[in-house]
């Protein structure tokens, strides 16, 4: 990594505080990750991946910046990296899932705030993140009051574009949306100064369609039993499909996918045959929040899929590539986007049903519903999941907490308690 110095001198980054954080991260990833045994082999990839991930990946970035391209920063699943992709630009995550010291946010910020938005604002404040200095552009949504608020307070500090999310599904938001839709293809006509026709939106189209199709494809194989991936593996490629070059991720997760699907013709699993299957529902994890599918796995059960934005919400759908015009494109895209279930809509019965219909395909044991301190939208809207999942025989644990390790072993022992319920009422052997 010392060979990437230079670069994060030039990218502004405090050095210091930089060498801080990455001596703490191969740790944790070591303890999380490759303790684990009978791994699958291409997850070598996603080992050489974190490896890089302040290396390699932002050099490509900044190549790009050096020829003349883009990079336009996101948070969130609501902005169309179709179109950034379509423009030439890349589209990249932005650091927001570490404990990093939160006086750096709090300065700006009050203390009983998501500790994701006091994560990457304490990121930018502190000059750790290099995808946040390397971004020309950082795209916010309006996803909740937090977020909302707080990319006020980041504009000023950096050049931050709003999308401007629906709340409801009628026609009216649909319309609401389209329009904003068009203005941010309009934004990043102006700031790549690349015209953005119909050619280049079925490019950017086909692009994104085919990295979803290919974490779906791996998902599919979390359906077997025994399971053929670990939940914290599963984990860690959906959130490198968010910083990863996505034509190079999509080929190595399809030759993962191969790897799994020759493992579940020959009956081979990272698990015992039968352990408990859990469905994690909720907030978005980034890296490197990684704790509670550490906890879970660590008790014994196999996590088997994430209804959350880094999970089913941001690959089961995909982007209608019928029309030929660039109005037929955007109003597919409006469309797809539209589809997603985040907890900002209201009524919100789409996500309900979608979370029993994943109990059913991945044929879960119980839900564990996760949510992050202070995040109102799904720890408010736990209340109709929990309701739904009952009325359907369905176990399921409330967990709320935050990035820091503090709880983990209060947390270890109420899923201890889960799992033991889970056993009792179906005999399940742990």
């Amino acid at each position: 990594m010392s060979d990437y110095r230079e670069m994060w001198k030039e990218l502004g980054l405090d050095l210091e505080a930089h060498d801080q954080l990455l001596a703490v991260i191969p740790q944790i990833y070591g303890d999380v990750y490759l303790s684990q045994k009978n791994r699958p082999e291409g997850m070598s990839y996603l080992d050489f991946v974190m490896s890089e991930i302040h290396g390699l990946r932002v050099k490509e970035l900044n190549d790009l910046k050096a020829s003349g391209g883009k990079v336009v920063g996101t948070f969130c699943l609501y902005v169309p990296e179709e179109i950034v992709l379509a423009s030439g630009a890349a589209c990249v995550g932005i650091c927001g899932g570490a404990d990093w010291p939160s006086d750096e946010a709090e300065r700006v910020l009050p203390r009983n705030l998501c500790p994701l938005i006091k994560s990457f604002m304490s990121f930018k404040l502190a000059k750790v993140c290099p995808y946040f200095e390397s971004s020309d552009m950082i795209v916010g949504e309006t996803t909740c009051d937090g977020k909302k608020k707080t990319y006020e307070v980041l504009g000023e500090y950096t050049n931050v574009y709003v999308m401007h999310t629906p709340q409801t599904k009628d026609d009216s938001s649909r319309r609401l949306w389209l329009e904003e839709v068009e203005k941010f293809k309009n934004e990043i006509e102006e700031l790549t100064g690349n015209k953005i026709d119909s050619l280049a939106l079925a490019k950017g189209i086909a692009m994104v369609n085919a990295k979803r199709a290919a974490l779906k494809r791996l998902n599919d194989t979390r359906k077997a039993n025994p399971v053929p991936i670990s939940g914290k593996d599963a984990l860690l490629i959906q959130q490198v499909a968010f910083y990863d070059d996505p034509v190079r991720f999509t080929e190595m997760i399809n030759k993962i996918s191969d790897e799994l699907e020759k493992r579940i013709a020959n009956g081979v699993g990272v698990f015992e045959k039968d352990a408990p299957r859990i469905l994690v529902s909720g907030c978005p994890m980034a890296i490197p929040n990684w704790k509670l599918h550490h906890i879970v796995e660590s008790s014994g059960a196999a996590i088997v899929a994430e209804e959350a934005c880094i999970g089913h919400r941001y690959f089961r759908d995909m982007v209608s590539d019928t029309g030929t015009e660039v109005d037929d494109k955007l109003g597919a895209i409006a469309d797809r986007y539209m589809k997603l279930d985040c907890a900002c809509f209201t009524p919100n019965k789409e996500r309900i049903n979608n979370i029993l219909r994943l109990v059913e395909d991945y044929k879960a044991d119980g839900v564990i519903h996760y949510s992050l301190q202070f995040c109102d939208p799904f720890t408010v809207e736990y209340a109709s999941v929990d309701k739904a999942l009952k009325n359907a025989g369905v176990p399921v644990l409330k967990i709320e907490t935050d990035y820091s390790m503090e709880d983990a072993g209060q947390l270890s022992t109420r899923v201890e308690a889960f799992l033991e319920t889970i056993k009792e009422t179906e005999g399940v052997v742990l």
